[in-house]
């Protein structure tokens, strides 16, 4: 299994590690600290040994920051992450805040004493975040030694897994092609180099995969591209002995420590390019005290990898069929069995994996699958382990959220399915989750619009009635990289216009706290623009990449108008049409059951 359902070491006691960090605080001159879950390389994704917001906190989720100040200590969580703050933090010892509520600086400047020096480590911060906390008058104060680093025993050691090549087929382009391409673009911002910090995009650019982070194929490496289009790789040590890697990178490619990274970027000559959102500030300070000029723009492989090339597309559906008769298989084998009330969501979570090793080409699992039963499923990101384990019981929703990693693309799917009769709300909110969820499939758009735009229509039949949710509707993904992936997104936040060949998921969900937890997820490619039949403008639309039935059981067609269910049963024709081919009689049966028209 790649998946650990070990139950983490419970709500940690704050008081014994929270006096150890505020006296080492002390020696250190620090009125308080900041703990965001980062490691230096600014991403989502962060490996065991740089989990210092878990060690201190006990959270797990996969973003907040905590404040650590004398005398008190809050933890910082979005929306899709209260409950689950709440069941981990010990709070006798920590105050939960929500960041779209409380801002950080805006809690320190009633907590904070006047004057008061708030360290941080800078390698775990953007210039902007701590350029934001001075605006206010606090003093932020760059550490030498992280405190939390300081105190922590029994750190894990950093990640140093085996780096290999990508192929070229698969990424459509070389890395040589790669290379002096974003060279250019490196060259038309005005800069000799650029220093790229984000593991995913030096797997791209390099068309190398890596093992550093579990999930995610990618090495957690350092690279200074120069606008010629030779390039420097920090590695740690022993990722760069396979003989194959170095006569893939070639000669225009120089392999060195990670240690020698700050080094290198002293030496660049003509001004470097600094992403403004993921080079932490240890690298800004690097280059500032060597006097290099620092162009502050985007890292330019961000978008260049998220708009998938011919090669790549192809990938994504040829990943997606794959992974869509695993799903057929696993949610046949979950209708005939979830009805006996024996089944428990670990049972669950294993049976998908096992579909999806079934394929023989499963390298991963995209993210731990998220199997909630009942009011499981209302924790958005929950993670069950032996501990939280429940059974799924007749009359009660299951969520599952899952994916796989295939050398050719990264797959995204939720399903929720009923067990039994559904519980009382169950039919109308999902039936207005998948209203938005088809309302967002069939958009017909400009170019230009942006993220924001879809957004708001994923929420509006929900909205009419007086729900909502609190996390965004859709994100990028990678090509056997990260599941979640930039610059895109459909959210509030979703300031980026939106470019053919870009992937998106598109998960609207509902959440009632203590009873279930709804939402629908299918990938989406979007398409070239073209002019409808009609009209004068070319507009884009979505290609529907995942194949998986939606449960008919939870629609109230009634709620529906014709062109939902036309677009509802035109998607299940084309689920039973590909899938059915690869699924054995029985499974077979159920698809063409699970498919037929409402």
């Amino acid at each position: 299994m790649f998946q650990d359902f070990s139950a983490p070491p419970g709500i940690v006691p704050g008081g014994e590690r929270l006096a150890a960090l505020r006296a080492e605080m002390a020696r250190q001159g620090l009125d308080g600290f900041l703990i965001p879950r980062a490691d230096a390389h600014q991403g989502e994704y962060v490996p065991p040994a740089d989990a210092r917001l878990a060690y201190v906190t006990g959270f797990t989720g996969s973003a907040g920051i905590a404040v650590v100040l004398a005398e008190r200590a809050a933890l910082f969580v979005d929306g899709r992450y209260t409950l689950q703050a709440e069941r981990q933090t010990d709070p006798a010892s920590w105050t939960l805040q929500a960041l779209h509520e409380t801002p950080v600086g805006e809690w320190l400047d009633g907590a904070a004493p006047a004057g008061a020096r708030i360290g941080f480590d800078p390698w775990l911060h953007g210039k902007a975040e701590i350029d934001a906390l001075e605006r206010r008058g606090l003093t932020a104060v760059a550490v030498e030694t992280n405190p939390v680093d300081a105190i922590w025993a029994d750190r894990p050691a950093p990640p140093a897994a085996p780096i290999c090549p990508y192929p070229d087929e698969l990424a459509g382009e070389s890395a040589a092609q790669k290379r002096a391409r974003i060279g250019r673009a490196v060259a038309e911002a005005g800069a000799g180099a650029a220093a790229l910090t984000l593991p995913d995009s030096i797997a791209w650019l390099l068309n190398l995969r890596g093992g550093d982070i579990p999930r995610n194929p990618v090495p957690l490496a350092f690279a200074i591209l120069h606008a010629s289009g030779k390039a420097m790789l920090f590695l740690r040590p022993g990722q760069d002995a396979d003989p194959a890697l170095r006569a893939h990178l070639g000669p225009d490619v120089a392999i060195a420590g990670r240690d020698e990274f700050l080094s290198a970027l002293r030496n660049i000559e003509g001004g470097a390019l600094l992403d403004r959102r993921s080079s932490p500030l240890a690298v800004a300070r690097a280059l500032e005290s060597a006097k290099v000029r620092i162009i502050w723009g985007e890292d330019p492989c961000v978008m260049p990898k998220a708009i998938k090339n011919a090669a790549e597309r192809a990938g994504a559906r040829a990943a997606h069929f794959r992974d869509g008769v695993a799903m057929a298989r696993f949610l046949a084998w979950l209708d005939r069995e979830a009805p006996s009330g024996a089944l428990t969501e670990i049972a669950i979570a294993k049976r998908l994996e096992a579909e999806r090793r079934a394929t023989n080409a499963l390298m991963d699992i995209s993210f731990d699958t998220i199997a909630g039963a009942g009011p499981n499923g209302a924790i958005v990101h929950y993670r069950v382990t032996e501990a939280t384990d429940r059974k799924l019981s007749p009359g009660e929703l299951m969520l599952v959220d899952s994916g796989g990693q295939y050398l050719d693309g990264t797959t995204d799917i939720t399903r929720t399915i009923a067990v039994g009769p559904p519980p009382e709300g169950a039919v109308r909110a999902f039936t207005l989750v998948l209203k938005g969820m088809i309302a967002v499939s069939r958009a017909r758009f400009p170019l230009r619009t942006t993220g924001r735009d879809l957004d708001t229509m994923a929420r509006a039949a929900l909205w009419r009635a007086g729900f909502d949710y609190d996390h965004g509707t859709g994100h990028g993904i990678g090509a056997y990289l990260c599941v979640h992936e930039g610059p895109q997104s459909l959210s509030r936040r979703g300031a980026v216009a939106l470019r053919p060949g870009m992937m998106v998921s598109n998960e609207p969900g509902y959440y009632r706290t203590g009873a279930f937890g709804i939402r629908i997820e299918n990938l989406l490619l979007i398409e070239e623009a073209s002019i409808p039949e009609g009209g004068d403008r070319a507009m884009m639309s979505f290609e529907t990449l995942t194949l998986a039935p939606i449960d008919r059981r939870l629609v109230d067609p009634a709620l529906l108008d014709a062109e939902e269910r036309a677009w509802l049963d035109a998607y299940h024709a084309r689920v039973r049409d590909t899938l059915k081919p690869a699924l054995d009689a029985r499974d077979g049966a159920w698809l063409e059951a699970a498919t037929a028209p409402l």
